[in-house]
């Protein structure tokens, strides 16, 4: 069985000093058998390591389950719990989150569409209290099965998308990496969960101190950035054409595998092991594209990910995912997203200014002064 220790990790002093002492928010996790330990380790690493960069106890995290017990993953590691949703004597309790400021429901396979009944009445309860509440994986079903995603926007993982919005047509649902919507947090399975409590964690702390923290949580587990709202699930290709094309995937495999120096259409269909005119239908067939336009569309959204996501110059950009030459890259580029490379990058910068220039005047307005100032420093120029 899993326990989960407080982390020992010094705080910033810098951070712990710039501000009074924040009022802590408790969040409970509920979690379901087979849930993904790499969705509630991510979420609840991040949470506790903002504690410990803060100084203080930001957030005081709590386990639940239906009965009190252990509960197994996914992967078959039990976690211990805090709490259940019955008393010791097995009555079930009028509302066992009414302590808590937060409840996040965790569930993947399979779709929780039956049973659990004891869980949306919990869930219900806690909804009249207009508090945060979330899931992880497939846990935005539970919530909208309790009337919490009504009219709100919402996200689950990929395989359940079509299914869900199906079945909640009064939930705005989307395929993105996770939603935030006036209290509502949702997410896919795995990975997710991580960048969600980030920007949870950036919402709850607009200002210089909280940026910082964000920062840290970022370089502290290694990520190159934090992954936006707006960015889309990964679906695998073998899910959107079916598996029972083991010829394409593979062809778009080796696309994907090499950016920098591509493979001409011919070789990529030795290496398959099919002849370049069945390559060509397969392609027009499933993804109505030739394979030399897939390619390059291919390159394209990478480099622009890369233009958005990273500091490298445009010539860098460019040779990294195939072009020859700064003007090639540029030609390509303007032909397929109607801007210039140089221009997608101004519009990035200028795109983060207005987000930080919205961030300090809502601060400012929670501060109700009459006015303040907010100097932001200027980033350095990327290299073009």
């Amino acid at each position: 069985m899993i326990a989960h220790a407080a982390l020992t990790l010094q705080p910033h002093s810098s951070i712990a000093s710039a501000r009074p002492a924040r009022k802590s928010i408790s969040v409970g996790f509920f979690l379901l058998p087979q849930f993904s330990l790499v969705s509630l380790s991510g979420a609840l690493d991040v949470l506790a390591r903002a504690n410990e960069a803060a100084g203080e106890k930001l957030y005081e995290l709590s386990l639940f389950s239906v009965d009190g017990a252990p509960v197994a993953s996914g992967s078959g590691a039990e976690v211990v719990v805090q709490g259940g949703l019955s008393m010791p004597d097995g009555v079930l309790h009028s509302n066992p989150f009414a302590h808590l400021d937060a409840v996040f429901v965790l569930s993947d396979a399979p779709l929780p569409q039956h049973g659990h009944q004891q869980l949306i009445t919990a869930l219900q309860a806690f909804t009249v209290s207009q508090k945060i509440m979330g899931g992880f994986g497939t846990g935005a079903y539970l919530l909208a099965r309790a009337n919490a995603l009504t009219a709100y926007r919402a996200t689950i993982h990929w395989p359940y998308v079509s299914l869900f919005a199906e079945d909640f047509p009064d939930t705005v649902v989307s395929t993105n990496l996770f939603e935030m919507d006036r209290g509502r947090l949702t997410c896919a399975s795995g990975n997710a969960s991580f960048d969600m409590m980030l920007a949870w964690i950036a919402q709850r702390l607009p200002d210089a101190a909280g940026e910082e923290i964000v920062a840290d949580l970022i370089d502290h587990f290694g990520h190159e950035r934090q992954r936006s709202a707006k960015e889309h699930q990964r679906v695998p290709l073998a899910a959107r054409i079916g598996g029972g094309q083991p010829k394409l995937t593979e062809a778009v495999s080796l696309m994907e595998a090499n950016f920098e120096e591509p493979l001409p259409t011919e070789e990529i269909a030795r290496l398959v092991g099919v002849s370049r005119r069945q390559l060509e239908r397969l392609f027009k067939q499933y993804l109505n594209s030739l394979p030399s336009r897939y390619y390059l569309e291919l390159r394209l959204t990478r480099a622009r990910q890369l233009l958005q996501q990273t500091s490298q110059s445009i010539l860098q950009i460019g040779l990294s995912c195939g072009f020859s030459s700064g003007p090639h890259f540029s030609s390509a580029y303007r032909n397929h997203f109607g801007i210039t490379p140089r221009e997608q990058r101004t519009q990035r910068l200028s795109a983060a200014n207005n987000v930080m220039t919205a961030v300090a005047t809502s601060f400012s307005a929670a501060l109700g002064t009459a006015a303040v100032s907010v100097a932001i420093a200027p980033k350095p120029k990327p290299r073009l």
